[in-house]
């Protein structure tokens, strides 16, 4: 079953935050609304989160599309499948994972500088799958994933500041 297939009550659980919270902060030399489109521009994230595939799978891209980003190392393939639920160019955009095993909301704010720089905030709060095993674990999967996340960020930077993106 997709995020689009899952009953509203099942959505409504998935938009509340969950205890695993994580966030990456990069400044990008660039104004926000460059920064905000090269965000949302999903399939380009493919160019900046590693073995990812990002594509929107329903919508535009805009608020109300569902999009589907499938990270694969080996045999090991993780999907997480996002519902946009609010878009505030060039401000800010949240959406719900709505997955099997990623569930939860997260948000992209950019916030404008001065001389044209922006800087972007990456917030997620997810669900923890695996009952006390998962609480037990989170402590130690938190830096990979920040240092991840942030990681990513940075070449996002990187890649706008360069023209390369949108």
């Amino acid at each position: 079953m997709t995020g689009a297939d899952r009953p509203a009550d099942d959505f409504t659980e998935a938009s509340r935050r969950g205890a695993a919270e994580v966030t990456a902060t990069v400044i990008v030399a660039a104004p926000a609304d460059r920064v905000f489109a090269a965000l949302t521009a999903w399939e380009r994230q493919s160019d900046w989160i590693p073995l990812t595939r990002v594509r929107v799978v329903e919508g535009d891209g805009g608020e109300g599309s569902l999009v589907e980003a499938v990270t694969a190392l080996g045999p090991a393939v993780l999907r997480d499948e996002m519902r946009v639920v609010r878009v505030d160019a060039p401000y800010e955009v949240g959406v719900v994972h709505c997955g099997k095993l990623l569930r939860g909301p997260g948000v992209l704010r950019c916030t404008p500088m001065d001389r044209d720089r922006t800087q972007v905030v990456w917030h997620e709060w997810f669900h923890l799958p695996g009952g006390k095993a998962g609480r037990v674990a989170w402590p130690v999967l938190w830096p990979g994933s920040k240092f991840s996340l942030t990681q990513a960020l940075k070449k996002f930077a990187r890649l706008v500041e360069q023209g390369r993106l949108p």
